[in-house]
């Protein structure tokens, strides 16, 4: 119970009491609950899209469920996300590159990462059907951690001197990689059938192709790089989903 509290206040900006999950101890351990966080997360998303479906148009409604994922984390992917794109982008050693997305400044290429992966969120999931946007507003959130499940297992530390994300690496097991797979294919199954199903494979084969980039950029994964990982699985999970739905 501690890491699963654990990964809800890592992974989310709930005000939980008490001091359950606040140990080093239980943030190390709190991986394997990555994805569960994702799927309750998904829930609530997919409850919102639900909702807001009946009370404004198409676009309105999707960008609202847009900013409300990107809440979630308090911001935090999408943070990790533009210091990636800053560093990647610049074509500068492994060295100048973790400096790059050590900087809180955010530079040009940062700032066109967060706007296309909003923007094709946001496109993807006003083409769906009702049925198809609040299924899609589940599978997104739940992608998008088990993404950076997938990513920790693959990839080691690529900050000597630790960051934020470093206590994850204190004896990565296979758990959490196990559990992120099995509930990725269990509830694309369930939501949308073959069409979920190839959503959550793009989804890893997408993670795995940013993980290459990441070994041969920096020779691993950093905070910044795992939540860049969450919001290219939420938005490959969208415009995959979208694809479906025009050929269907």
């Amino acid at each position: 119970m501690k890491e699963f509290i654990a990964a809800l206040r890592f992974l989310t900006i709930l005000p939980l009491p008490g001091a359950w999950g606040t140990s080093e101890e239980d943030l190390a351990g709190s991986s394997a609950f990555f994805p569960v966080v994702g799927l309750l997360l998904g829930l609530v998303a997919g409850a919102a899209a639900f909702g807001l479906s009946h009370l404004l148009p198409p676009w309105p409604a999707t960008a609202a469920v847009v900013i409300l994922l990107a809440l979630f984390s308090g911001g935090l992917h999408v943070d990790g996300l533009s210091d990636t794109a800053d560093g990647f982008m610049s074509s500068r050693p492994r060295e100048r590159i973790l400096e790059i997305m050590k900087d809180s400044r955010i530079g040009a290429m940062g700032a066109l990462a967060i706007g296309s992966v909003l923007m094709l969120k946001t496109a993807s999931l006003a083409s769906l059907s009702l049925a198809g946007f609040w299924k899609a507003a589940v599978l997104m959130p739940l992608a998008g951690r088990c993404a950076i499940v997938i990513q920790m297992a693959a990839l080691p530390y690529a900050r000597p001197e630790g960051g934020l994300a470093a206590v994850f690496y204190r004896g990565r097991a296979w758990t959490p990689l196990v559990v992120a797979t099995l509930l990725m294919v269990a509830v694309g199954w369930v939501l949308g059938g073959r069409a979920g199903v190839v959503a959550m494979g793009v989804v890893v084969a997408g993670t795995i192709l940013f993980n290459a980039l990441c070994r041969r950029r920096i020779g691993g994964a950093t905070g910044d790089t795992l939540g860049a990982s969450c919001e290219i699985g939420e938005t490959l999970t969208a415009v995959t989903l979208c694809a479906w739905a025009m050929r269907a």
